[in-house]
């Protein structure tokens, strides 16, 4: 009796794989401002402690390594980083000082410039153009305001019209709401 193996399968994976590979991407990475992303031995500390890893798919090990091995196309448009919330935990427990919030930085900055970005985030920053904040005031808010002591409308952007324009011409001037799409 033969025995045959058919390896087809396995080997259009490995090849559509490897066509996604970009060598020069943990580069970019570094000369982006993510410097330490090769000091990461993969221990897992990181994903132990990232309180997002407990609720979601994120896992920063893993986001990590993709960019050592170069999977730019499986990383810039992943709405994986998106979900650390940079509250550093991964950082302050890091045997090797993995910057890694600086690393989420980067990669962040480098997907919108290639125009992604996770949806949540695209609408907090079409409404920082529009009105100055991330959070919409809704009623519900303001009658919690009034019920607190507080005036319903703060006096932010959303109550002072020349404050908005201020803001909104930053916001133009560093070509943000292009690149939001606002």
């Amino acid at each position: 009796m033969e025995l045959r193996i058919d390896m087809t399968d396995e080997v259009e994976v490995v090849e559509k794989k490897a066509k996604l590979v970009n060598p020069e991407f943990v580069e970019e990475v570094i000369k982006a401002g993510a410097v330490s992303v090769n000091l990461c031995w993969q221990c897992g500390t990181c994903t132990a402690s990232c309180p997002s890893g407990l609720h979601t798919a994120f896992r920063v090990r893993k986001l990590i390594r993709r960019v050592q091995l170069g999977f730019m196309d499986e990383v810039l448009p992943a709405d994986d980083m998106w979900m650390c919330t940079t509250c550093y935990t991964c950082h302050e427990r890091c045997p090797r000082d993995v910057k890694i919030p600086e690393i989420i930085f980067t990669l962040r900055n480098m997907a919108v410039k290639m125009g992604y970005m996770a949806e949540t985030h695209k609408k907090a920053a079409t409404l920082l153009v529009k009105t100055g904040h991330t959070i919409p005031l809704d009623d519900k808010a303001k009658a919690l305001r009034k019920k607190v002591g507080l005036i319903e409308t703060p006096l932010t952007t959303l109550s002072n019209s020349e404050a908005l324009e201020e803001v909104q011409k930053i916001l133009r001037h560093t070509g943000f709401d292009k690149i939001v799409g606002a």
